[in-house]
């Protein structure tokens, strides 16, 4: 099959570990009999640096035009320094969610038993944490009305019906393949939206899902929970500014945010990327880690059905870490960088489809 992807390498350590991610899809293609056309294009610092704007229309173009789109990260610490700038990376990222209608942010959380060392809870604690955390990605709080004066300001937090449903069908959907539990995370004991979220989804529940265990959970007591019970969690559905909390907070669960994956989805194109920033202190020195963004090929296999090519990735990727292999911040038996990370996970893809790669 012939499909046609943007590559939006970034900025700091996004090409890096994107190279990696292209290197195990190349694999894929060899050993599968696939087709992935990749159209490169700017977007973040080094758009700005380029063409003046975060976002070219270009690179919107060539996302439209695609059927997945493999990104990098995004920022630069000239931007993060100088709270005066009024163009940033961040705008061009902002900008593609909403234009490509991208309302759910995926962020699965799994701890490898190679790894459990890393985190830095107690290994009885993580030891099989399985959970996956669905984050409202292009409404709430970051896209209200905002304003203010000298001596005040404001930033409105508004959802309608549409948005919370499309969301927490993606989410109910996502509990069936898996233990048919969904955690709603919300504030209903003070926000009026939290109200809202939750008679939605427990209406939604009621009349298209009852086979799914149903519960929920105010803000606060899921950020405890997620440390103190990490493994009681399964498909957590939540709105955008909390998802954006206890998504970092649930990434240090795996030791290391260069382990950690995310898709966003919506109504045009999908688009897959690893949680980790643009990290430019270690860009061009071969130390980045490149799972995450391995990993985040994997997603996109899985959103373009190729599910048997995304499990022999995912498992490619367990057998070079339970060999002993990891970049620096794994601390793992034998240190490799993030091109020879790439190296061996594309030749175990190979491998285990029965190819020499």
């Amino acid at each position: 099959m012939n499909f046609k992807l943007a590559v939006l390498p970034g900025d700091g350590i996004g090409p890096e570990v994107t190279d990696q991610a292209l290197k195990v899809l190349r694999t894929v293609e060899t050993t599968f009999g696939h087709r992935f056309d990749c159209h490169f294009a700017d977007m973040g610092a080094i758009a700005i640096d380029k063409h003046g704007d975060p976002l070219p229309q270009a690179t919107l173009d060539t996302c439209l035009a695609a059927d997945a789109i493999l990104f990098g990260a995004i920022g630069h610490p000239r931007f993060d320094n100088d709270p005066t700038a009024k163009v940033r990376p961040e705008q061009g990222l902002l900008r593609l969610r909403k234009s490509l209608g991208l309302f759910a942010n995926i962020r699965p959380v799994t701890v490898y038993p190679n790894l459990l060392h890393l985190s830095p809870l107690r290994e009885e604690k993580v030891r099989g944490v399985d959970f996956v955390i669905f984050r409202e990605l292009t409404g709430g709080i970051y896209f209200g009305e905002k304003g203010k004066t000298e001596d005040s300001a404001f930033d409105n937090c508004v959802y309608t019906k549409i948005e919370v449903e499309r969301i927490a069908r993606l989410a109910f959907e996502y509990a069936r393949q898996r233990r048919n539990k969904l955690t709603l995370v919300d504030k209903a004991n003070v926000l009026e939206t939290s109200r809202f979220w939750r008679k939605i989804v427990f209406d939604l529940c009621a009349a298209e899902y009852p086979d799914v265990q149903l519960d929920w959970m105010y803000v606060d007591n899921a950020a405890m929970q997620i440390i103190q019970f990490p493994t009681s969690f399964d498909v957590v559905l939540t709105e955008n500014m909390f998802g954006d909390i206890l998504s970092d907070e649930a990434s240090v669960l795996a030791g290391s945010l260069g382990m950690l994956p995310s898709a966003s989805v919506g109504a045009k194109v999908a688009l897959f990327e690893p949680i980790h920033g643009s990290y430019p202190q270690a860009a061009g020195k071969d130390i980045a880690n490149p799972l995450a963004a391995i990993l985040s090929a994997a997603m996109l296999l899985d959103h373009l059905s190729l599910t048997d090519e995304a499990n022999t990735v995912r498992e490619a990727v367990q057998s070079v870490l339970e060999a002993g292999y990891g970049t620096a911040d794994l601390q793992a038996a034998q240190t490799v960088g993030c091109a020879k990370m790439g190296d061996l996970v594309s030749g175990k893809v190979g491998e285990m489809a029965g190819v020499v790669a």
